[in-house]
């Protein structure tokens, strides 16, 4: 088992070289740059000085030796500076000469993401779990039906759609929740308590509108699983022996049923960080869904680049921890890593 974790580790430093090299190429075959964006806003800039902006962010040298200066500096964990004309660290907090500290982009953004996304992911797996083990028990039945329902409704409602319904119901016409930003007018004056509530109110629409289509989707794994496992000859041996019923199903039943969501909870890792694009941009909520989504359309290079090489980290890691996490559960798949 190390030593299949160890090749696994090592396997990850060319495969991250690889997938790094693809999405800058591919950033860079996109029309335009930050100097046409800048430009654009400047009717009066002439070509002299936009020639100076793309020497200054070296976009007038070839691909391979832009990549090759990025790369120099992503081994020292360097993610550069914005394009933007704030010119603020991509990562960590920088610190001037005169002790003045600038937060980075992705350090101020991240936990604002991290939070939505682990809300949305708790309530995703235990609602979904829930439902599907219910649908499977009930099959055929009302209940079934109405949570097969509900999965088909959940996959069909365009998300963008939802948000902005949900914005006028709650927030314009009935005005229960607010609809955008993470705070309200005098949050800094209120009491922890309070604060608190001020926040979870924000973060109540969307939590919902980023979980309701994985909610769906995973129901109907967790159903499909129990279907299949109800109908194996354990079960029936289980039973035989005299087992209560419930204990057929939550502790025999359920347990083999959900061996397909370890590989699920792993592929979600990478969704911590990017996984709320729509959900931020809609409620104008500052984390890393909107931070991308303005990268992009500013083609503000090293934003784009680091959120992307985050985010590649965090699916190799999260595919590391699938692949553990299954041999943990499943001993046939842990007696062929082992040989």
């Amino acid at each position: 088992m190390l030593k299949y974790l160890i090749k696994r580790i090592l396997w990850m430093f060319p495969m991250l070289i690889g997938i790094s090299l693809i999405s800058f190429f591919i950033m860079h075959l996109a029309p335009g740059d930050v100097t046409s964006n800048e430009s654009s806003f400047n009717p009066k800039a002439s070509e002299e000085s936009r020639q100076k902006l793309r020497e200054l962010y070296n976009l007038d040298k070839p691909v391979m030796v832009q990549y090759g200066l990025w790369l120099k500096r992503i081994v020292k964990l360097d993610f550069g500076r914005s394009f933007s004309s704030h010119q603020r660290p991509v990562l960590w907090e920088e610190k001037d000469k005169n002790g003045n500290i600038t937060k980075g982009l992705i350090q101020e953004s991240l936990p604002i993401t991290l939070l939505i996304n682990l809300l949305g992911i708790f309530i995703i797996f235990s609602i979904s779990i829930v439902l599907g083990t219910a649908s499977a028990i009930k099959q055929n039945t009302w209940v079934d039906r109405s949570i097969t329902l509900f999965v088909f409704v959940g996959f069909a409602i365009p998300g963008f759609w939802l948000a902005l319904l949900l914005m006028y119901w709650t927030g314009v016409a009935n005005q229960w929740l607010p609809i955008s930003g993470l705070h309200s007018q005098g949050y800094l004056s209120l009491d922890l308590f309070s604060q608190t509530l001020d926040l979870l109110k924000h973060l109540v629409l969307p939590v919902f509108v980023s979980s309701l289509s994985g909610l769906a989707g995973i129901s109907l794994y967790v159903r499909n699983g129990m279907l299949d496992v109800l109908h194996q000859d354990f079960i029936t041996t289980a039973r035989s022996k005299g087992l209560s019923e419930k204990r057929v199903i939550f502790v025999h039943a359920l347990k083999n049923a959900i061996l397909p969501l370890i590989t699920i909870v792993g592929l979600s890792i990478p969704g911590l960080i990017g996984g709320s694009v729509i959900a931020e941009s809609i409620f104008a909520i500052p984390g890393m869904g909107k931070l991308f989504y303005d990268s992009v359309l500013m083609r503000d290079f090293p934003v784009i680049m680091g959120i992307l090489t985050i985010g590649s980290v965090l699916t190799l890691f999260g595919n590391l921890l699938a692949d553990l996490g299954y041999a943990w559960a499943d001993p046939r798949v842990r007696k062929g890593i082992i040989k």
